[in-house]
């Protein structure tokens, strides 16, 4: 056996290493176990030891957001290798290092003029070698004993030399078994997110995004005063100079410092039901099973009855996982779930770096980390401060990230989870970090973190009430001659853009897309305000009130859907009967704005061959089928639709094989039909959208510059006298008269005749009745009108039939 080194007579400079970000969290971690901490570089904070190695002890057991605990050895210059390994073979070493010890060298090199890591390595063990030779007075060094593993990392031609007394990396508490997931957080980036949290133990704590349960195991050993390193060994007790002694009294007092319980129970869920299980598990090899309550969960479902709490959390953010659209999607979700908890605070690590423009409102704090080499940000959004902790600091000033040298980010252990070579130095290491941190200091809302409403939202409520009120006076009669379905609000309060439908019993709503000063939360909550007050001001439950987004197309299918909800109702019209789908779509299934539309295809079909393209959910069939047409075709491209045609002809006791029902391109059954013959119609509705890109066609569709084709196609198929009715509401749109007169149809606009009077936009949509009367006499009608200077497209209210 081999005698030990002996016992350093001084006290050691300790260096305990971190993650990018963290080092006022390890700072503050040190001094609440009793040492003067100071970061002195990207990723290293410095402290003092006691010579008989208490500190490196209670260091290793206790540091929770720590890499490891390093000794640091000496520094030396390094502009050459001679000066190196002069200055590395002065240094000590047998204080540290027994004649059998293995001590395998790393290294790294940063703007130095040695730039060769593998022969800075070969320098360092030559010169301890030498060193180690002389002072033990040995001829070889077997290195079969304990592992003193040495560093040396140059930055500037400056060397430090460190002893790792960790081994094995701090993050390693133990109860993590197996492969922890494809983008598990490490456990001591997650105690810091934790630490750096306003939580504290007694509140309340949720992770709707667990995973493998990292964040919800570290809170829960945090919350017991559990020492995160008892459950594993450190390289430094099997060194002879740190008494064994030692060891056992620090793991003793650590275990008897552990609470017995957490309360109240931290909550921790994830759509993953196998993370669930894989964090139960580890959450029973921790030992904190019985505080942390797990749950297969969606996060649109998070809610508390709890006040006061704290989400930390690590959401996806597609760099990993997911699919860009897929996190999107989730991320500008997440504001309308946390406003419904306004008394707590939210902490979000994630590397989309624009999070705050995507919530749409600032962070009260932001500090820059990473997640292994994926840069992130840690945004904190603050909440109302708990009654009990008034006189507290609120967000942690204390931790403010500090000031450190420059340039030395590359240094940082690379067996830790640092920030990567090359990448900037952190925000506390620049004069431009330190003014954003003085321009965004942590403040104490009294406001909720997400949400709340304004007095002018209560004052837009209020008016759009009084407004509300008297358009359902003023078209009470409606419903007994019988127009159970009908406009009810258009933008008359110019501050509620909101348009309201009644569909017999129960009201849809949605709001024009408009510039506004509101967050994303705060418009769910303004959302929220105008449901209940249709509610209120229309006397029905709060349950018949739909409310949506109406966004402008920009590209996308006219119809495209919002939820998954399935609010399916039946209606009437005209004594007829619809289903319509109020929840999950902005347009319901039945365009109110052509009832008078509808009603005239419904007294000209008696007999007709009637064709309804881009028939949607038929509605206009079933009006021509109960009007007596001798038989119809609705062509549509979505099976969705096409099905939705067919339910509402089984509604009203119409279907049957005189209505077809056709699933195609328009444009190409158009085409397939005129390859058959002329003449197959007498009776043609086109409404199509303004825009779609379905994916089940090779080129998109727009109404402007597709019509032309679509109608003069279209042509050859009417019968002699046969009417289309054409309809748009695209705002900017204007017929090509000229070619769909060449094409042999008469054009005249009559959407004077067609919006329903209730409706104050008189250009919800325009409206055309085209005849097939041949090219001559079409061109030729369409010439007087414009010598008459009466052109359909300068008569913008329409003329009569």
């Amino acid at each position: 056996m081999t005698t030990p080194p002996p016992r350093p007579a001084e006290p050691m400079d300790l260096l305990a290493t971190s993650t990018f970000g963290l080092e006022s969290v390890v700072a503050r971690e040190l001094e609440h176990l009793g040492y003067q901490a100071k970061p002195i570089a990207t990723g290293r904070v410095l402290f003092r030891g006691d010579p008989a190695g208490r500190a490196v002890c209670r260091a290793n057991l206790w540091l929770r957001s720590a890499d490891r605990v390093l000794i640091r050895v000496g520094e030396v210059p390094a502009a050459d290798f001679d000066a190196l390994f002069n200055g590395i073979k002065a240094l000590p070493w047998e204080r540290w290092i027994p004649r059998n010890g293995a001590f395998p060298v790393s290294g790294r090199c940063v703007r130095s003029q040695l730039s060769s890591e593998p022969a800075v390595q070969r320098a360092t063990k030559r010169a301890i070698v030498e060193r180690l030779m002389s002072a033990h007075g040995a001829a070889e060094l077997p290195e079969t004993g304990a592992r003193v593993s040495v560093d040396v990392s140059i930055l500037r031609d400056v060397a430090t030399l460190t002893i790792d007394t960790s081994g094995a990396g701090l993050h390693k508490r133990g109860y993590r078994e197996g492969n922890p997931g494809e983008a598990a957080l490490k456990e001591t980036l997650a105690a810091g997110l934790v630490l750096l949290s306003v939580w504290r133990p007694g509140r309340a704590l949720v992770d709707p995004f667990c995973g493998s349960g990292t964040i919800a195991i570290e809170a829960a050993m945090i919350g017991r005063n559990m020492a995160p390193g008892l459950q594993r060994g450190f390289d430094a007790e099997g060194w002879g100079w740190i008494d064994t002694g030692i060891w056992r009294e620090e793991r003793e007092s650590a275990r008897g410092a552990a609470e017995p319980r957490l309360s109240p129970t931290i909550h921790a869920s994830d759509v993953d039901e196998r993370a669930i299980r894989i964090a139960q598990a580890n959450a029973r090899a921790a030992g904190v099973e019985r505080d942390i309550h797990f749950g297969v969960r969606d996060v649109k479902d998070l809610s508390s009855k709890l006040d006061y709490g704290c989400v930390v959390t690590n959401p996806p953010y597609g760099v990993r996982l997911g699919e860009e659209r897929e996190i999107a999607m989730l991320y500008r979700g997440l504001p309308r779930v946390f406003r419904l908890m306004p008394t707590w605070s939210f902490h979000i690590l994630t590397g989309l770096l624009d999070l705050e423009t995507i919530f749409g409102q600032p962070a009260a704090r932001r500090r820059k980390l990473y997640n292994s080499k994926i840069k992130c940000t840690y945004f904190s959004f603050l909440g109302p401060k708990p009654p009990d902790m008034q006189r507290e600091s609120w967000g942690g000033d204390e931790i403010d990230a500090p000031e450190l040298p420059e340039d030395d980010i590359e240094l940082i252990e690379g067996r830790q989870d640092a920030a990567p070579a090359g990448v900037e130095p952190p925000a506390a290491s620049s004069a431009a970090a330190s003014a954003e941190r003085r321009e965004s200091p942590p403040r104490a809302p009294a406001a909720p973190a997400f949400g709340g409403l304004r007095e002018r939202d209560e004052k837009e409520a209020r008016e759009f009430a009084a407004s509300l009120a008297n358009n359902l006076r003023h078209l009470r009669k409606y419903p007994s001659r019988g127009i159970p379905c009908y406009r009810v609000y258009e933008r008359d309060v110019p501050d509620v853009p909101l348009i309201v439908d009644r569909y017999e019993e129960r009201y849809h709503a949605a709001e024009y897309e408009r510039q506004h000063s509101r967050t994303v939360a705060q418009q769910a909550d303004w959302f929220d305000l105008m449901r209940r007050t249709i509610a209120q001001t229309a006397d029905v439950p709060i349950e018949q009130v739909y409310m949506k987004e109406k966004h402008r197309q920009r590209g996308l299918t006219q119809h495209e859907k919002q939820g998954e909800a399935r609010h399916v109702f039946v209606v009437s019209e005209g004594g007829l009967r619809f289903e319509v789908n109020l929840s999950d779509y902005i347009d319901t299934g039945l365009f109110l704005d052509h009832r008078l539309t509808r009603q005239m295809v419904r007294e000209q079909a008696a007999g007709k061959r009637v064709l309804n393209l881009f028939c949607y959910t038929g509605a206009f069939t079933v009006y021509a089928a109960a009007g007596g047409a001798r038989e119809t075709t609705s062509v549509d491209l979505s099976n969705t639709y096409v099905d939705w045609a067919g339910r509402n002809l089984g509604l009203n006791g119409l279907a049957g094989p005189s209505h077809r029902l056709v699933r195609s391109d328009v444009k190409e059954f158009l085409l397939s039909q005129r390859a058959r013959a002329q003449g197959l119609y007498d009776l043609a509705v086109v409404d199509p959208p303004t825009f779609s890109n379905s994916t089940s066609t090779e080129e998109d569709w727009e109404v402007l510059h597709g019509h032309v084709p679509l109608l003069t196609t279209l042509a050859p198929l009417m019968s002699p006298g046969g009417v289309v009715y054409f309809s748009t509401n695209f705002r900017r749109f204007k017929l090509d008269e000229r070619s769909i007169a060449e094409a042999g149809l008469s054009s005249r606009e009559i959407s004077n005749r067609t919006v329903p009077p209730e409706y104050r936009n008189r250009r919800i949509h325009r409206c055309w009745r085209l005849q097939a009367v041949g090219k001559e006499e079409a061109v030729g009608a369409l010439s007087r009108r414009v010598r008459d200077g009466r052109a359909t497209h300068a008569n913008e209210t329409g003329s009569p039939e």
